[in-house]
Parts: structure tokens; sequence; C-alpha cells
């Protein structure tokens, strides 16, 4: 078979690896309880208790039966694997949209909105290079334009000659850059983050990146000049895994959303869950390093852009900045939510790309 060809794709992790996760699990070497003052990091306690839960009552199948509802693929692009999620519109003619997630997210994070979405679109759901089941990469140098590259050769493939890019956390910079590298196909591009424009004047912007440099960019700057040194606790240690990933979901969400709460752990765990059995803790972190050595910003000035501000977003955009450098043509601030829209408010996030894209069928008459 050509390598361009696009290959029929189930998850379906074996018995051994869930049992294997189980047992680490139960094994976990946890550091002393030392009852510090201050904010530190996610806490003991409550890492302990979502462990219990991930080894316990949780269910990996009941997500993975999840992913399998749906239609999935694999292709080779640029050297490494690319795997989607692939969900018809019942309408041929309907219009396509791939959803982009970013770091710590999955495919895992759209589970909720890709059914409504379907219902009248056709849904590309990629997982990005080195992360999940498009990981590990086999080599390094997968900066953002790179994997917009490979997103819009994966749509290509898929036959698509027009669609529209949605993303969040690194997935907004792989919509941005695939309206750059892909302009003739792409017909708007609508993100929750617009990382790189700016406006000095804009104290709520400002005052949400002064938070986020002084409490919350930890993680960004270990992942961004030493993310090797990392890659080994996290492959080795579901535990580690965990926190590192649920500190954020904990952090970056609203807390109204109350994402580690019955509702929407098991989804979050599944997230985790995907990183840790396709080994791509290392991988995935190696954006931030790319992105250090490679830090250009570029927008489209003539793709349509929309905005979907979540008000307890880690960054929030600047609308004069995104104005004087783009295309505006949509902008939203919901009531509600946080960095992770699909899991916070999913319906609010379906409403929003909708009215997006009808949008730009109308300005399309």
């Amino acid at each position: 078979m050509a390598d361009t060809d696009v290959h029929p794709f189930t998850v379906d992790i074996p018995q051994a690896e869930l049992d294997d996760l189980r047992d680490r699990l139960a094994r976990t070497r946890w550091p002393a309880d030392q009852q510090l003052d201050g904010e530190r990091g996610i806490p003991l306690e409550l890492t302990k208790q979502l462990a219990a839960r991930m080894a316990g009552e949780w269910d990996w199948r009941e997500h993975e039966a999840a992913l399998n509802a749906h239609d999935q693929v694999t292709t080779t692009i640029d050297g490494t694997t690319v795997h989607a999620l692939h969900v018809r519109a019942p309408r041929e003619d309907a219009p396509a949209v791939v959803l982009l997630h970013g770091w710590p997210g999955s495919v895992v994070e759209f589970q909720r909105v890709i059914g409504p979405l379907a219902e009248t679109m056709h849904v590309v759901v990629p997982s990005l290079p080195g992360y999940g089941f498009s990981g590990p990469t086999p080599t390094g140098g997968w900066t953002s334009p790179r994997m917009a590259a490979a997103v819009a050769e994966l749509m290509a493939r898929l036959g698509y000659e027009s669609y529209v890019a949605h993303g969040g956390d690194w997935g907004s910079r792989v919509a941005r850059d695939l309206a750059v590298v892909d302009a003739a196909h792409v017909a708007g591009i609508h993100v929750t983050m617009t990382m790189g424009l700016t406006d000095e004047s804009d104290q709520r912007a400002a005052d949400r990146a002064t938070t986020y440099a002084k409490e919350l960019s930890g993680y960004n700057k270990t992942q961004a000049t030493k993310p090797q040194s990392l890659a080994p606790a996290l492959t080795d240690s579901p535990a580690g895994q965990l926190a590192w990933i649920a500190e954020r979901f904990r952090d970056w969400t609203d807390p109204a959303s109350d994402v580690l709460g019955p509702e929407s752990l098991d989804q979050v765990l599944a997230n985790v869950a995907v990183y840790w059995f396709t080994g791509t803790a290392g991988s995935s972190s190696q954006l931030y390093w790319e992105r250090r050595e490679h830090p250009g910003d570029e927008w489209s000035a003539t793709v349509p852009t929309g905005v979907c501000v979540l008000p307890h977003d880690i960054h929030l955009p600047s609308r004069s900045a995104v104005e004087a450098a783009t295309t505006l043509v949509h902008w939203t601030e919901l009531p509600r939510g946080g960095h992770f829209p699909g899991i916070e408010v999913p319906e609010l996030l379906v409403e929003d790309i909708r009215t997006f894209v009808a949008g730009l069928d109308q300005s399309r008459r």
C-alpha cells in the first residue's frame, strides 16, 4: 500500500496494559504528607483520591467504546502516523470542521461535542503529531506550522476542499497556522486563545497574563527547556502522569465546572489514560521546546477569524489586537467556562461553532 493511504483504526488497549496500570497505581510510592502551608501544586490527598478512582471503579473500556463509536483513521504524513476521528454528517454537502486539541488535551476532550456537531457538519478530530494515537513522533522538529501542514494534508486525503478549523491551547496555534499554510482551503478559523496578540491597555488580559506567569507557568518552563528530563518519570509512573495533568484541569478551569467532580472526572481520567497508554508524555512536551526555539507568530490577515472567550481561560484575548491582525468576523464572550470548553461547557462550544460556521455560509451567498 502507498504511503498516502488512509486506513481504518480502532482503539484496542490490551487487557494486560489495563492490569499493569492498576497494579502500578496500587504500588505507587507516595511522598510524605508534610502539611505544608500555601499553594504548592495539586494536593497529595487529591492525587491519591484520583489514583484510587482510576485504579478502581473507573472503566477505560467505556471511554474506548465511546471513541470506537466513531469512524477513525490513521495515515502516514511527513514520516509519522497521524490519527483522527472522522464523523460524517447526514448531508453530503455539509460543511467540514476540524477540531484541534492542545496539551494536556487529546481527542477525548471533544467526546461531548462530536455528536452534536456531526448533526450538521462533517467532523474531523486529529490527534496532533506526538500526541495520543499520533505518537510518539520518531523525530523532533514538530513545530505548530509543521503540525498544521500535516493536518492540511490529512484533510486533503479525507477529501475536503474546504473546511473550518477550531482550536484551543496549542490547537488554536495550529488553527492559526492552518490559515497561513492552507489558506486556499481554510474557510475560517475559530479559536479560544489568541496568544501573541495582546493589547497593553487591556487590563483584564494583562492581569490574567501576570497570574499565569507568576503562578501557573512552571510546567511550561520545564517542558520548554528540559522535556526529556521529565519524560521518564511521567512515562514510568501513572500517578506522576495523573498529577501532572490533573493539576492543569484543576487550575485552568472555571471552579463552577468542577471538572474533577463526579460529572467530568472519568472523562479527565480517560484523557490522562490516552497519554499513559500511548507513552506520549515525552513527545507531547516537545512542542514547548520547539516553540521556544522557533517563536514566530503569524496570523492570516485574510482568512475569517472567530474568537470565543472563556472567562476562566489561562489567557484572555484582546479584541483590539485581534481586530488589528486578522479579519475578525465573530467575537463571543461566554458567561462561564475555562481552558477546556469541550469538557466544561460543551453545549456552549457547540452553539458558538455552529454560529460561526453559519455566518461563514451566509457571507458566501
